[in-house]
């Protein structure tokens, strides 16, 4: 007998037979991971949109940045609390919604694209990201833009529209050609277009109204599901932007005076919640909902002071808009998750870089 058929008092055959068995599942094992890696990495669907190429593209339009986000490069990091008016509870089971509940609160704000020492213009999409922090170590962290919808409705449009608005060297804006190229060939992301420069465009990040863009699904306690959208909505009185606020000397203008309201003293949205009913569009990003969709203020945000960016604040926090606590759930959006897995792409890189 060998020694391993001394080790199991069995058989040769059999023990020979039951480690190729055992070798075979370790083999199906490895093969399955490898496979996943391949798959994800798109070694496998060399044609495929995988996180890496949505990268590659923010990259391929705004150059290399070493250390710095793909996308809202540019930003500040902002710190406050949550403070709950109870109206979630009837619609989520999560814990920051309980009537009074206090919840700490650190976020970023930024502008649109991949340049972090580009002028600030009022033109550029503004976006405010948080980080919630509940007990039990749940967290919520979501990413708003002070527009009304979004300009796509699935990851492979993005992709396209990235190259379609990359600006030409000679011009410092988008090829026209290409625009109208794309715009025809997507005319859902047209009509979001034309929402988007309806808005109105205030004079700064206080006075900006942030929407959620992608849907989501708020849970009760009984199990009721209610599709939602998010809209941070400030208690300041918007102020238009007027032509001559419009031209600034200070390229730092928009992150230079929230840092200044925010020394004077504290500045308020009210987080309210959009809630759907049957029939309106969850997977698409592009459609608002109709105006007189039932709404309910679920508390107000309180952002107290400014920090640059630097080691261990907002500046290394990935702010996924998957990272749910118990209440929230992702929609069907298919941009949740190209979202998601782009952001960790992007968090990878930077994350290695000096």
């Amino acid at each position: 007998m060998s020694l391993l058929n001394d080790l199991t008092g069995a058989p040769p055959e059999t023990t020979r037979h039951a480690l190729l068995l055992r070798l075979a599942a370790i083999g199906a094992v490895l093969t399955g991971t490898t496979c996943g890696f391949a798959y994800a990495g798109g070694w496998l669907s060399p044609g495929a949109l995988t996180p890496a190429r949505v990268i590659d593209r923010f990259e391929q339009v705004n150059g290399a940045h070493p250390g710095f986000r793909r996308n809202h490069a540019k930003g500040l990091c902002v710190e406050g609390s949550f403070t709950a008016s109870g109206a979630g509870a009837s619609f989520s089971k999560a814990s920051l919604f309980a009537a009074g509940r206090v919840t700490p609160v650190a976020g970023r704000v930024a502008l649109a694209g991949g340049q972090p020492y580009a002028a600030d213009t009022e033109a550029t999409v503004r976006s405010l990201a948080l980080r919630f922090t509940l007990p039990d170590s749940e967290e919520w962290r979501t990413g708003m833009n002070n527009i009304p919808v979004f300009t796509v409705r699935t990851p492979e449009a993005f992709y396209e529209q990235l190259l379609a608005a990359k600006p030409d060297p000679a011009t410092g804006k988008p090829d026209p050609t290409r625009l109208t190229a794309f715009f025809a060939a997507h005319p859902e992301s047209a009509k979001a277009a034309a929402l988007i420069k309806a808005r109105t465009v205030t004079v700064g990040f206080a006075d900006s109204t942030y929407w959620s863009l992608n849907a989501f699904r708020l849970i009760a306690a009984d199990g009721r599901d209610t599709p939602a959208r998010f809209t941070l909505v400030p208690e300041r009185t918007p102020s238009p932007e007027t032509a001559g606020q419009s031209v600034r000397q200070d390229k730092n203008f928009l992150f230079d005076e929230l840092a200044a309201e925010l020394r004077e003293g504290a500045l308020r949205w009210h987080l309210v919640a959009t809630l759907g009913r049957p029939g309106d569009p969850t997977a698409d990003a592009t459609q608002p909902w109709p105006a007189d969709r039932e709404t309910a203020d679920l508390g107000t945000l309180a952002l107290a002071g400014s920090t640059p960016e630097a080691a261990g604040n907002c500046r290394d926090v990935n702010f996924d808009p998957l990272v749910l606590p118990l209440g929230i759930a992702p929609s069907d959006d298919p941009l949740l998750s190209a979202r998601s897995a782009a952001y960790s792409q992007s968090f990878t890189r930077r994350a290695g870089e000096d």
